[in-house]
């Protein structure tokens, strides 16, 4: 995929190119709201108004990381959705089936390679991770998201994020220990390497 040439063209109106930079990064937009927010539906919803104001708003790139330009609209939305809600958002990853009974295993997260053991475990560490990242404030959320899930550098976060660089730092250095502390409480579930890193950083 040639990203310049298709954000020039998008930026000059072109649908079709503004489409093919979307069809890579759909998938990262979407799973950055779903956990940050917590809720498929509600990270579909911010997802599409994050399409809508990057469409919208692609004539103010100048450059830089496009990754890290989109992702700031996404983040942008689900404070929106957020501030909508007036609350922290509490719905547990697992979404309803048609029937409203609760998914014992999301089809995002299934793998066809496990046992049912495993895949149950797997579900079970699914969802003390979003347990622990729904009880960290939003903006230590957020960059535990898109530096530790996303794979995103400091600067493209803080990009992202719209704030200084140490401020990324200091907020990413106090979430990851909250969320350590919050997942001893599921030791059982974590992988041993996981448990051993605990183990040397205490």
């Amino acid at each position: 995929m040639d990203e310049p040439a298709l954000i020039q063209t998008a930026q000059r109106g072109d649908l079709d190119s503004f489409n093919t930079l979307i069809l890579h990064y759909q998938d990262m937009v979407f799973h950055t709201a779903l956990r940050i927010l917590g809720d498929e539906d509600q990270a579909a919803d911010a997802a599409q108004e994050a399409f809508i104001s990057a469409f919208r708003s692609i004539s103010t790139f100048r450059g830089g990381s496009f990754k890290a330009w989109l992702m700031r609209t996404v983040t942008n939305a689900c404070y929106d959705e957020l501030r909508r809600q007036k609350r922290r958002p509490t719905t547990p990853l697992e979404p309803d089936t048609e029937d409203g009974e609760e998914m014992d295993s999301p089809r995002w997260l299934a793998d066809p390679n496990m046992t049912p053991a495993q895949q149950s475990e797997a579900d079970e560490l699914e969802h003390a991770i979003q347990h622990c990242l729904d009880a960290l404030p939003t903006e230590f959320r957020t960059v535990v998201v898109l530096a530790d899930i996303q794979g995103m550098d400091y600067s493209e976060v803080a990009t992202a994020s719209h704030v200084p660089l140490g401020t990324i730092k200091s907020r990413l250095a106090r979430a990851r220990l909250r969320l350590r502390e919050c997942l001893r409480g599921f030791e059982e579930l974590l992988p041993s390497s996981f448990r051993l890193e605990e183990e040397r950083t205490s």
